[in-house]
């Protein structure tokens, strides 16, 4: 080592090469020390990477080797074993973390607050020193309870559930908490390599040649590959096969996050600096950069694909213009509401490597690991039985990790060089490659009798898409179904449009559709509240859905619609006291499907095996991504067999056919429950006897297609429902307090259950107030950095309070509903309606703080 740093690590003296680019990396890359995550380096802006310098908590990617030089540096791993096991304890107990990836980061500034605020240390105080960390899981509520509970004193040791209903720690807690349960990034395989991406220059412009052979040359590079290497299908995705994997010379880029080379090399360092050696020359060409000029457009805004619409959504039930014109009380008004960044803490990573029998196994963070499965084979020509992908539980998806983003490229080039590969995006290429939430304007009108019941409602919507299909279809279907919200409405004409353009691909996002809809038919229910001279609640009182109603596109509800009625009753002693204590209040009143519905068979296989020591393997297919799934599983099992739950270990990867697609729609929990339920039926049926996989499923295969034109279709097999009661003060429109009133159906944890619902209303938050990811007019992304996103930290987030209510889905495993979602639903709608007692203006473009702002007096 011709030039070296010297500090010391958790009390060890330590040398590492100069040539690190901050002192993550040298912990990381060099020392193997990996409780630090590396969320965004080198910006400092996620606080995952938190470290002691010298006592102080400092994230480790703004320290230079320079600044680093003959410091002490303590991570987790160099805690006290008593303060490691104090700190786990109370942030499992409380349910402080979900995915985790963020919590060895907050536990690090944990500690550094105790040791300088002693007995004066609070939630208080922790709210308003947390700036530096972001996490997009919790909604921060019960990491505070965590440190008020550190500040007690008294902290329990966390204990595993034992039955549906226990409130107990979720798996593998204490692990996570401490960095100790690694994600991709963290493993090292003996000889491995590492892999970056070239990414497009353009959104739309013609390559005319890719050339690598300086890339090639550099130091420590082993191979740069093209779409010429690829043995088989270039062309990928979940519904429609039209993502490639890479763009060809003679091929054409359709939007920023388009891959033109991977480069392996022997040091991520040493691929970086390869992959700018890259060189492309293009045709640049104009990119369609707005929805509907690609849509009035003859020209193809993408490569290889026909036409610039997507998709079409549609239904009617009536004489949508004959209701309108006998309404007592009319209205018309456009919403739009904006693109989103995803944003979870753990950037896409993969790793590929030769399983020693000729075969390739795969390690992948994503939503639907024998998608994954499928299109690696495709890409490589090879049978699906020579590729194994095994799940590693996530720091975060909320449906960004459904398409592939690396596993392709990545698996390429291990497959091609027979050698262990690593491919970790930046922060920057997450942003650019995976599906974003879709912006959708939305033109309704709708008209209520004298009494405020509905009578009619026509809704045209148009959602830019970007260029390839992901999941975009069903989001536009998905909110066309929505759109009437949980009301009553007796005459329906809508049409929702999902258009093909060079911005960044739009797919899958907590809401998927519904969210963007509901914000807009809110805006309606208040809006002809007023015509009709009655308030929010009694408005949403009057039209909402009961048992037998048919509802939107014809279903007819069942008797888990009561939800949506027991949340509105639930909220309404909060809504009476704010109004009677003067606050501005807001409500929303929302519903969400579970599961994917329209026709599509679901099913949910679990294997239960009983080992001759003594343990229960779970083997499940659903992807762990901080909701809790593994949790549930093993809950189901402990309740189902009559063990002990410590004696339980859960397993995902794809060596047995179980595969149920992706982890999405909320419906993680109800299949997942369903399947190990009949696994374990058929062990107690078969007396638990040990080395036999006793398999089980669960599936729904009564539900119909859109497009199938049924009077009285079940599109869905079950929905969660919720009211939220936004209360700001009037004078300056800050939001104290949010109460949140979910039917979960059953839940199956109620702890785990709550931390969802914060989570989505800090995320609903943010959709509301200040999150956007906008593009120019090169359909180029203008925000670049996490803080830029406008995600709320700890500071800015209200009190929370929420009401678990439990109305069980008929047909439901144990009555189960989704909750992931259905959270951050009526959270704008809400909002919404706040800020109107605030300052008298009515909103019709989130987010509200950047397009629409309150207007108090100063």
């Amino acid at each position: 080592m011709s030039e070296a740093t010297s500090f010391s690590v958790n009390g060890r003296d330590v040398r590492v090469g100069s040539d690190h680019p901050h002192l993550l990396s040298a912990l990381r890359e060099e020392l193997g020390v990996t409780s630090p995550k590396d969320g965004c380096s080198p910006s400092g802006q996620c606080g995952a990477c938190t470290v002691l310098l010298d006592g102080k908590a400092i994230q480790s990617c703004l320290v230079s080797m320079e600044k680093a030089a003959g410091k002490a540096v303590t991570t987790l791993e160099g805690f006290d074993p008593e303060e490691r096991d104090r700190l786990a304890n109370a942030f499992s107990v409380t349910g402080a973390l979900q995915c985790g990836f963020c919590t060895p980061g907050i536990l690090v500034r944990t500690k550094a607050l105790f040791d300088q605020k002693g007995d004066g240390m609070s939630s208080e105080v922790a709210r308003g020193r947390l700036g530096a960390h972001l996490c997009r899981c919790t909604g921060y509520t019960k990491i505070l309870d965590a440190v008020d509970l550190l500040a007690a004193g008294d902290i329990p040791e966390p204990e595993r559930p034992q039955k549906i209903g226990d409130n107990g720690a979720k798996y593998e807690a204490s692990a996570l908490a401490l960095g100790d349960r690694g994600y991709i990034d963290d493993m090292h395989p003996e000889g491995m390599l590492h892999g970056a991406l070239k990414l497009a220059d353009h959104a739309r412009a013609d390559v005319v040649s890719i050339d690598t052979s300086t890339a090639a040359a550099a130091d420590g590079v082993v191979g740069v590959f093209t779409a010429a290497d690829v043995p088989g299908e270039l062309r990928v995705g979940i519904i429609h096969t039209d993502w490639p994997v890479f763009i060809p010379e003679g091929g054409r880029t359709s939007f920023y996050g388009d891959v033109l080379a991977i480069v392996v090399a022997e040091t991520k360092a040493q691929a970086r600096a390869a992959v700018e050696l890259v060189e492309v020359e293009y045709n640049v060409l104009t990119p369609f950069a707005d929805a509907k000029s690609a849509l009035a457009s003859d020209e193809d805004a993408v490569w290889g694909l026909d036409g610039n619409t997507l998709s079409t959504s549609k239904y009617r039930r009536g004489d949508v213009d004959e209701a309108l014109a006998n309404s007592a009380h009319t209205i018309h008004e456009v919403f739009k509401t904006q693109r989103v960044e995803h944003a979870f803490l753990e950037p896409e990573s993969t790793l590929a490597m030769p399983d020693g029998d000729g075969n390739l196994m795969v390690y992948s963070g994503g939503q639907g690991v024998w998608d994954d499965r499928n299109q690696i084979a495709s890409l490589l020509a090879i049978d699906q039985g020579e590729v194994t992908v095994e799940l590693v539980s996530n720091g975060g998806a909320f449906g960004g990790k459904e398409d592939m983003s690396n596993q392709g490229q990545t698996a390429l080039a291990s497959y091609l060089l027979q050698r262990p590969v690593k491919c970790t995006l930046s922060r920057e290429e997450s942003f650019r490659i995976h599906a974003k939430r879709h912006p959708i304007e939305i033109e309704v009108w709708a008209g209520c009798d004298a009494e405020g019941r509905l009578t009619a409602l026509r809704s045209r919507m148009i959602g830019d898409s970007g260029p390839y299909a992901s999941v975009g279809m069903k989001v536009l279907e998905r909110a066309a179904g929505h759109m009437t919200g949980p009301y009553v409405v007796e005459t329906v004409d809508v049409e929702a449009v999902a258009v093909r353009t060079n911005n960044p691909v739009c797919g899958a996002f907590r809401g998927f559709g519904a969210n963007q809809a509901q914000f807009a038919m809110e805006g309606v229910i208040d809006r002809l509240a007023d015509a009709v001279g009655i308030d929010g609640w009694e408005m949403r009182n009057r039209n909402v859905i009961s048992p037998g109603v048919v509802w939107g596109p014809g279903q007819i509800m069942d008797d888990g619609c009561r939800g949506a009625r027991e949340c509105l009753d639930a909220v309404k002693p909060a809504f009476e006291q704010a109004r009677a204590d003067g606050k501005a209040v807001g409500l929303g009143l929302a519903l969400k499907n579970s599961g994917l519905g329209n026709g599509f068979l679901e099913i949910s296989r679990a294997v239960v095996r009983f080992e001759e020591d003594g343990t229960v393997e779970v083997r499940h297919c659903w992807t762990e991504m901080g909701q809790g799934v593994h949790t549930v599983a093993l809950q189901v099992a402990a309740e189902e067999l009559s063990v002990d739950s410590d004696r339980i270990r859960v397993v995902v990867d794809t060596t047995r056919e179980l595969g149920a697609g992706q982890t999405t729609g909320s419906r993680g929990t109800l299949m997942a429950a369903g399947g190990v339920a009949d696994a374990c039926r058929v062990a107690n049926e078969n007396s638990q006897a040990p080395g036999v996989d006793y398999y089980g499923e669960y599936r729904v295969d009564w539900t119909n297609a859109l497009e199938d034109e049924v009077e009285n279709p079940i599109l869905h097999s079950a929905f969660g429902y919720a009211c939220q009661l936004v209360i700001a003060d009037k004078a300056t429109g800050k939001i104290e307090k949010v109460v949140a009133a979910h039917d979960v159906g059953r839940a199956i944890n109620p702890m785990l259950a709550e931390g969802q619902i914060e989570g989505a209303v800090h995320m609903g938050l943010g959709y509301a107030l200040t999150e956007e990811f906008p593009t120019d007019d090169e359909a180029r992304p203008t925000n670049w950095t996490l803080r830029s996103l406008g995600i709320l930290r700890a500071k800015d987030m209200p009190e929370v309070e929420t009401i678990l209510v439990e109305v069980p889905q008929p047909r439901s495993p144990y009555g189960v509903k989704g909750v992931g979602e259905i959270g951050l639903v009526p959270t704008a709608g809400a909002v919404a309606g706040a800020f109107y007692e605030v300052d008298g203006k009515r909103r019709t473009q989130v987010p509200f703080n950047i397009h629409q702002p309150l207007e108090v007096a100063k």
